[in-house]
């Protein structure tokens, strides 16, 4: 077999290394694509319900939020320097740790949670876009609703559900599927537009309140000591739930780093992190405390401070600003899907069949599959607790990153023969056993085990928020221990 026939089945236009010239992104598109990351409808609560938990002791949150969001700041500089060096996505890079066959299989664990979780968060955006739908037919028509026709169910779902869920299914896969200078231009937009949207929701919520709504927030933010031990274990707590929201972005970030033009727009873009994090939380916090203030002047009767925008939301008996915010919700959450979700299980599919599949057809197999899980959500997925099963895969993920990077940084001191990742010769650097390399597989189970105990060993469920940490550093140093003694490059 010559050289040029085996590199048919190692690659495809979209998997090639990205060329110098083609590295457009700077650190204002990571500012807009960590914006995206923040700004989900999970990411508001979260963040809302930690300033809750610990009494809004503002400096404490703000604390372990920023160590957390440290932390993933300097793994993802670690992860995303080679592929932006290289110009090489993530399963591509798999390749130097895993060998040009077994990195085809390893990748394809990222594809199948990002897989899922696209159908699973498609679904729900389909909720909000199915809110719309019945505003609209209201206002058309108040007795609109209760037609029979509305009033039927299938799986779960009525007309109104089942075309919300096909509309947003078919517009996100035709849009992320044109390519990655599209997807930058929508992460541009999207960030930008969330937050002008958490403007204007702010400004309506303050507009008729603002005086009551002010004091009480300052009264309600606590300033005391951090430095106090008791405060220790709930600023380790926080900044491992942070890491946590954040560690599945992690892994694949080379993804969207191959695109960035350089180390120092690398490094500055992604500590725009820290400022969206602070940013969004501002807006998250004052929101939920503000709304609380004017719904309960409004003699609406709540039992708990809510925190999911689309709660709070159906309390006002505000159209206008209902159809605004589900509007901005929709941006967010598609936003958050394509980078969470549909770029990586592309790229693990263009990785699995490089020969057959292009961007039109991967766009084809997610949707299909997608449709399947999206409408399976309600009566079937989500009652046998298959979110243990997708935790369980990935507790890979740590395990991963920890072998990519000590390989990379430790046992190749940064080097990557680039011409080798896209080669079946027996010669080559990655082809190992047969394609294989069996002692990253090795290094791969053992972290897993460690990592996947967290969940399954309810003695160590306390350790769940540091499974991913647990994993990557079982794993590097098996990697290390392993081939340390073995080089790629004579």
């Amino acid at each position: 077999m010559t050289q040029q026939k085996a590199n048919i089945h190692l690659t495809n236009w979209e998997i090639v290394s990205v060329n110098p010239s083609d590295k457009q992104w700077s650190w204002k598109t990571l500012f807009c694509f960590w914006g995206n990351s923040v700004q989900s409808i999970i990411g508001f609560s979260l963040i809302a319900s930690l300033y809750l938990v610990y009494d809004l002791n503002f400096l404490v949150v703000l604390t372990g939020s920023l160590i957390g969001s440290l932390f993933v700041y300097f793994l993802c500089n670690l992860i995303g320097k080679p592929s932006q060096r290289h110009g090489i996505p993530f399963p591509v890079l798999l390749r130097t740790s895993f060998g040009i066959k077994g990195a085809k299989y390893v990748s394809l664990l990222r594809g199948l949670v990002g897989i899922f979780m696209f159908g699973v968060q498609t679904f729900f955006i389909s909720k909000s876009l199915g809110y719309l739908i019945r505003i609209a037919l209201h206002s058309y028509d108040q007795s609109m609703l209760d037609k029979e026709i509305f009033l039927t169910f299938f799986f779960a779902m009525n007309i109104i559900d089942w075309s919300a869920f096909f509309l947003a299914l078919i517009i996100q896969v035709f849009l992320f599927s044109k390519g990655h200078n599209f997807n930058k231009s929508f992460i541009n937009f999207s960030a930008l537009f969330v937050y002008l949207g958490l403007v204007i929701f702010l400004i309506i919520v303050l507009s008729e309140y603002a005086v009551s709504i002010s004091n009480s927030f300052k009264s309600l933010l606590v300033f005391e000591n951090i430095f106090s031990k008791n405060y220790f274990f709930p600023i380790i707590s926080i900044a491992g739930t942070i890491f946590a929201y954040f560690s599945i972005v992690i892994v694949n970030f080379g993804d969207f780093s191959r695109y960035v033009k350089n180390e120092r727009e690398l490094n500055i873009g992604n500590l725009s992190l820290l400022f969206n994090l602070v940013i969004f939380s501002f807006f998250s916090v004052l929101i939920v405390m503000g709304s609380d203030i004017v719904l309960k002047n409004n003699l609406i009767e709540i039992d708990r401070i809510l925190t999911n925008p689309t709660d709070i939301i159906g309390k006002f008996n505000n159209t206008f600003l209902t159809i605004i915010v589900i509007f901005f919700i929709l941006f967010a959450s598609a936003s958050t899907n394509l980078i969470a979700n549909y770029v990586p299980t592309q790229n693990s599919l263009l990785n699995f069949f490089p020969k057959s599949l292009n961007l039109k057809k991967t766009a084809i197999v997610i949707a299909f599959i997608g449709l399947i899980i999206g409408a399976s959500w309600t009566p079937i997925l989500s009652q046998i607790g298959i979110l243990s099963i997708v935790d369980t895969i990935g507790s890979f993920f740590g395990p991963i990153f920890g072998i990519i990077i000590t390989d990379y940084y430790l046992i190749n001191k940064t080097k990557i023969n680039n011409k080798d990742l896209y080669s079946s010769d027996h010669e080559g650097s990655y082809f190992f056993s047969n394609g294989w390399h069996i002692k990253g597989i090795y290094a791969l189970i053992i972290g897993f085990i460690f990592s996947a105990s967290t969940i399954w060993n309810i003695n160590m469920n306390f350790l769940q928020s540091y499974s991913w940490l647990i994993g990557a550093s079982m794993s590097s140093i098996t990697y290390y221990l392993l081939v340390s003694k073995q080089t790629k490059y004579d």
